[in-house]
């Protein structure tokens, strides 16, 4: 009954992505997240997932991990499927005019399965294009939070964020946050999944009956987790407050510093990814 998480858990390595300035790693990840949403056909999308893949085979993480991180968003990946794809005004195969609106080979506009109930070609292509923006945007942000340790996140983050500081944004306490919101999905993940288990130990069912008898299944988790939530949140502000935490004039036992190899290899990756964007 293991929930899955695929976010805020770090997977010890040497590889090169694990070695890579972590502050690279978030421009990286910000120019990745730009191309990804800037290309406008299966061409750039392609070249995007070609350099997931060979960032994925450079990182040595689990391949596990990151088809587990698919779990959680697996309703969301099927209804954008299934919304592309399927039509309520769908006509019969001969009337239906052909459309070149994903490739350039003609296909019916729809065709026609039950009345006027039926399936768009060119929504599934449409549909499978989208699913695979979302597979690729939730698997990169994965391998970024599974390749560096969350105080180096927020090192970098507090860094990559340090011009703003002059205009008065609260960059340290918004690094802070950040980092403890990271530490907590975990956190939250666990305390969760002991309530369902001591919950299945009274009789409780979470996987039969329908939609409504799941939801009510659900309350006797809900409720004590919410409650275990705020007493962490309680007590974490009291901690802080007793080590006179202010949010300003941190010191840091690590002084992060960029390389040369961190800087070309980011500076080259965020230029290609940007270039890929505009150009397709």
């Amino acid at each position: 009954m293991a929930l899955v998480v695929p976010f805020g858990q770090y997977v010890p390595g040497t590889s090169i992505v694990h070695r890579l300035d972590a502050r690279m790693k978030l421009l990286v990840t910000a120019a990745y997240v730009f191309a990804l949403f800037a290309v406008t056909g299966w061409v750039g999308l392609l070249l995007c997932t070609a350099l997931f893949v060979g960032a994925y085979l450079l990182s040595k993480v689990p391949l596990r991990l990151v088809l587990r991180g698919m779990k959680p968003i697996l309703i969301l990946l099927v209804f954008t499927f299934l919304a592309n794809a399927l039509t309520f005004s769908a006509l019969p195969l001969g009337e239906a005019p052909l459309v070149e609106e994903v490739t350039s080979y003609p296909l019916p506009e729809s065709i026609a399965l039950l009345g006027s109930f039926g399936i768009k070609p060119p929504g599934v292509l449409r549909g499978l294009y989208f699913v695979l923006r979302i597979v690729l945007l939730v698997s990169l942000t994965s391998l970024l939070t599974y390749t560096t340790p969350i105080v180096s996140l927020t090192d970098g983050l507090i860094s990559l964020m340090r011009p703003l500081a002059r205009f008065k944004v609260p960059t340290e306490d918004i690094a802070t946050m950040f980092s403890i919101a990271l530490r907590f999905i975990p956190i939250t993940a666990e305390e969760a999944e002991k309530i369902m288990v001591a919950q299945s130990a009274r009789g409780a069912v979470f996987d039969k009956g329908g939609p409504i008898k799941r939801a009510k299944a659900w309350v006797p988790v809900m409720i004590p987790l919410f409650v275990s939530l705020f007493r962490r949140a309680d007590e974490l502000a009291c901690a802080m407050e007793t080590r006179c935490y202010t949010g300003q004039g941190r010191t840091h036992l690590r002084v992060i510093e960029m390389g040369e190899i961190d800087l070309a290899i980011g500076g080259l990756s965020a230029l290609v990814l940007i270039l890929l964007g505009l150009l397709l």
